[in-house]
């Protein structure tokens, strides 16, 4: 029962953006262009977060191995979530700039609560 309930909602959600995104070409190319600028602008706020803590020693090492540990379960979470059957590189793109976005965030949230 409650997997036929997952089940409903897992095809609701993404039966629904893979109807969307096959509807026409621009549909698609806006959904790789978000995704593609999603990862890219996670992967510099990432970058811009590392850069901003600082250099490697006992308190940030400490920081970066936990803000991996989020980038993990982020991945863990997609992988269980997104569908494998189709548009699964376009999910692809989405997990991992998810991952970076929630890494990112802790590296921020992070900063802030050390150095203001």
């Amino acid at each position: 029962m409650i997997n036929k309930f997952f089940s409903d909602i897992h095809n609701a959600i993404f039966s629904s953006l893979k109807s969307w995104a096959e509807q026409s070409t621009g549909n698609w190319n806006i959904l790789i262009g978000v995704g593609f600028l999603l990862v890219m602008g996670s992967a510099i706020f990432v970058y811009v977060c590392y850069k901003k803590i600082g250099k490697e020693d006992e308190r940030t090492n400490k920081i970066y191995l936990k803000s991996s540990s989020y980038m993990l379960v982020v991945i863990i979470l997609c992988d269980t979530i997104f569908p494998k059957d189709y548009m699964w590189t376009i999910f692809f793109l989405y997990k991992y700039a998810l991952a970076f976005l929630a890494a990112g965030i802790y590296l921020a949230v992070q900063y802030k609560k050390d150095f203001s």
